[in-house]
């Protein structure tokens, strides 16, 4: 009861503290696993519990002034895991993605879905669904959601080289033309994603798992490490984060 009244009295003072807005927060969503293990769940109702936190996190952000929010849902690591796990992260994509188009808060505040990662890696049905919520979500542009799947950042780097190389042998660029502009515009896709200004990564994890290196790294962005699992965390712990963003731009260090 105390936790209740006394939480939203320090979201307030948490959010006067955050006196700059990053624009583009790139998450480390890790912990759901852990999450259900420790309450005896199975990992799908951990995986689902996270999807679900995901979606109030798009509303904090979104509140807050964020313009660009990437989240780390499925690396190449990942394919790892044993296949019935698998499976059921791409059944959970795949219904997340096709709600975008009848998700009435997308249409309402202009929200351009993305996907990040290496496609060829996805099964046909999901890259399909992927495909048409891009679609239907292409001329928006007030808020960016871009979700990292099959995603992996050397991965992403050697594609971007591969890019470049094609465009020498086709003579559309020579060598001494590639620089850091020519890598940022074949990065992803060419999606063009803005340079990261805070990484979040969840579940007492203390690193950034090679997470949008060239965005991220070499842009030297605030990183928050936090202890609670993916499917617990807060606006709270958002508001930490981006309190952490704001003492950084300030030049304020404790």
């Amino acid at each position: 009861m105390l936790r209740g009244l006394a939480d939203p009295l320090y979201e307030r003072i948490l959010r006067m503290q955050c006196l700059h807005i990053p624009p583009h927060i790139a998450i480390i969503q890790d912990g759901n696993r852990r999450f259900a293990k420790l309450r005896g769940l199975s990992r799908h109702v951990g995986h689902r519990a996270g999807a679900d936190r995901t979606e109030e996190m798009l509303d904090w952000a979104r509140e807050l002034g964020v313009r660009h929010l990437t989240l780390y849902s499925f690396s190449t690591e990942n394919f790892s895991r044993d296949r019935e796990e698998v499976e059921n992260l791409f059944a959970l994509f795949k219904e997340k993605f096709e709600r975008v188009a009848s998700d009435p808060r997308v249409h309402r505040y202009g929200i351009r879905v993305s996907m990040v990662g290496d496609r060829r890696l996805l099964p046909r049905d999901l890259l399909g669904v992927i495909e048409q919520a891009e679609d239907a979500t292409r001329n928006y542009g007030n808020f960016h959601l871009n979700i990292a799947l099959a995603y992996g950042g050397r991965n992403e780097i050697v594609n971007a080289a591969r890019v470049i190389l094609q465009r020498v042998r086709e003579g559309r660029c020579q060598p001494g033309d590639v620089n850091p502009t020519l890598v940022e515009e074949c990065l992803h896709a060419g999606q063009r994603l803005p340079p990261v200004d805070l990484i979040i990564r969840t579940g007492n994890e203390y690193r950034t798992s090679n997470f949008l290196p060239w965005l991220a790294s070499g842009h030297e962005c605030a990183v928050y490490f936090c202890a609670p699992y993916w499917p617990v965390f807060r606006k709270i712990d958002l508001l930490r984060a981006v309190r952490v963003y704001s003492q950084r731009v300030d030049g304020i260090y404790y």
